[in-house]
């Protein structure tokens, strides 16, 4: 099955959270390893990403407040939907996210791409929600 096909099979999530992206240095991240208090809510969805440039995170809102104050030297960008394609996906499978990439460029809808194992997820301005749902809408099973 190819990547079209594959997204017309597809249910769009969007999570109700308003996120954030975070990115701090690796000396921050290890300072605040030593304070569990400060980990994300079990309960939320959230993502870490270490490189050997930096630390992301992606938080909520309620997460983020929590760290906020020893972040005084991260980079800091507000504002993120999660919008989740809730088709399991088999590893081999080629063009999926560059379908929907090319769909939402022609639509000049700026995206952040993220993958789990399974599912292809999505970070979407707020302001630009609607229209990426509107985009996708025609090319999607359902949205959620």
């Amino acid at each position: 099955m190819d990547a079209k096909e594959l997204l017309l099979e597809t249910r769009i999530e969007v999570a109700p959270e308003i996120y954030t992206l975070v990115s701090i240095d690796h000396k921050t991240w290890n300072s605040l390893l030593d304070r569990p208090e400060l980990s994300p809510r079990m309960t939320a969805q959230f993502m870490i990403l270490m490189d050997k440039w930096e630390v992301t995170l992606l938080l909520d809102e309620i997460d983020l407040e929590v760290l906020l104050p020893r972040l005084s030297n991260a980079k800091i960008e507000r504002g993120y939907r999660l919008m989740t394609f809730d088709l399991v996906l088999d590893l081999g499978i080629v063009g999926f996210m560059a379908e929907i990439s090319r769909l939402l460029a022609e639509a000049n809808i700026p995206i952040m791409a993220l993958s789990a194992f399974s599912r292809d997820h999505l970070l979407i301005k707020q302001q630009d929600l609607g229209k990426a749902l509107k985009t996708l809408g025609e090319h999607v099973a359902s949205i959620c």
